[in-house]
């Protein structure tokens, strides 16, 4: 690490806890310091230049400073950030995501994934009148209480009673977890490509028994596409060939600012028609702001379906690159996952890469065949042995 980020880290130690307000990006024995992104490439606080496939876990699609949304968003600060009344900016993201998802009639934002996990989840307990939530051993979904680790501390033992955890990918558990308690679940939350869980798909068969089995015994189906969302112009549930009752979105769908979605059949949502005698409540103040609004939407119609297709080629050359060389790695299309430790970590990091600390990496539309060459150049020395 460099004197800069040292420095800064030092600072940071002085107001924050361990230096840190996200736990997600602390890495051993401390985190480097960004200064500024240009496309593809980040600089950090020492000057040092990478090739970004972290991209803030995956959310940066179009990596940094992408012109078209730079203007959008900058149109909206000069005209008012937010508002204490709703804009035309919601409703054209909202209707952008509906065109896109077949699952979509109605849409809420929010800030985050994590609130729209949340969100989703309260959706499917107040249409279903149930409690119980059942999701899959190492999947991730943000970090409130109902979707954190059982060990998680400050998560009370009663959350973890309406909670059910199974294996990823078990047709057999799935089965006998909704035949113990089918009647008490609200909603199964499912994630069909969980990066924690090592990026590892969901087989084509597991996904369809979850749709069929929810739908018959009436319970929600939540499929969350905060990161996977970035593989289709419909979501990775397009490519699946099923039909959620509920969708979560995030990352990609702000053009680089905080965001978070959630929607699906009308009539669960309708729960939140404030219209409604007895509507669920759902506020935020920063929610749907037209910064946000406005860049998620030029940030979506730069993806059409030949640029997501692009991009997936490009993945696929890069996890390709990898694997001919005997590097550790999974994925789909833009998403890849390597096999790296704190170690190789900072080994990939002075070379020139950066990955997510769990090894998440994303492709961004700057990049081309060219850079991904570039990556496969640099990684390998660090990741296989094979000399530079």
């Amino acid at each position: 690490m460099g004197e800069r980020s040292e420095h800064l880290f030092d600072r940071a130690c002085n107001v924050l806890p361990g230096g840190n307000t996200r736990t997600t990006l602390f890495i051993p024995p401390r985190p480097p310091y960004a200064a500024r992104g240009e496309g593809y490439e980040l600089v950090d606080a020492d000057g040092h230049r990478l090739i970004d496939l972290h991209a803030n876990y995956t959310s940066l699609i179009h990596g940094h400073a992408h012109p078209a949304i730079v203007a959008a968003a900058g149109e909206a600060l000069r005209e008012g950030t937010a508002f204490g009344l709703p804009t035309e900016s919601e409703i054209e993201l909202a209707e952008e995501l509906c065109r896109r998802v077949l699952a979509l009639e109605r849409v809420r934002f929010a800030n985050s994934g994590t609130e729209a996990v949340m969100m989703a989840i309260r959706a499917a307990r107040a249409f279903t009148g149930r409690s119980g939530l059942l999701r899959f051993d190492g999947a991730y979904h943000g970090t409130s209480d109902a979707v954190a680790t059982d060990t998680s501390p400050g998560v009370p033992e009663a959350v973890a009673r309406d909670v059910v955890v199974i294996p990823f990918d078990d047709e057999e558990a799935l089965l006998a977890a909704l035949d113990e308690r089918g009647d008490e679940l609200a909603c199964v939350l499912l994630d069909l490509m969980p990066n924690r869980a090592g990026l590892r798909r969901a087989s084509e068969s597991f996904a369809r028994l979850v749709r069929e089995e929810t739908a018959r015994r009436g319970i929600v189906l939540i499929v969350d596409e905060v990161i996977t969302f970035r593989l289709s112009r419909g979501g990775v549930q397009e490519l699946y060939g099923i039909t959620p009752d509920l969708v979560t979105f995030g990352k990609i769908i702000g053009g680089g600012f905080p965001v978070g979605a959630f929607g699906g059949r009308a009539e669960i949502m309708e729960i939140f028609d404030p219209r409604g005698p007895s509507a669920v409540p759902h506020g935020g103040t920063f929610s749907a702001n037209p910064v946000t609004m406005r860049a998620g939407l030029a940030a979506l119609r730069l993806l059409d379906e030949s640029e997501l297709a692009r991009l997936n080629e490009l993945g696929e050359r890069l996890l390709a690159g990898l694997r001919e060389s005997g590097v550790e790695a999974v994925g789909r299309g833009s998403l890849l996952q390597l096999g790296t430790g704190n170690e190789s970590w900072w080994r990939l990091y002075e070379a020139g890469v950066l990955v997510a600390p769990v090894g998440l990496a994303s492709i961004s539309t700057p990049m081309d065949e060219s850079v991904v060459d570039e990556v496969v150049a640099r990684a390998l020395p660090v990741l296989a042995g094979v000399p530079a």
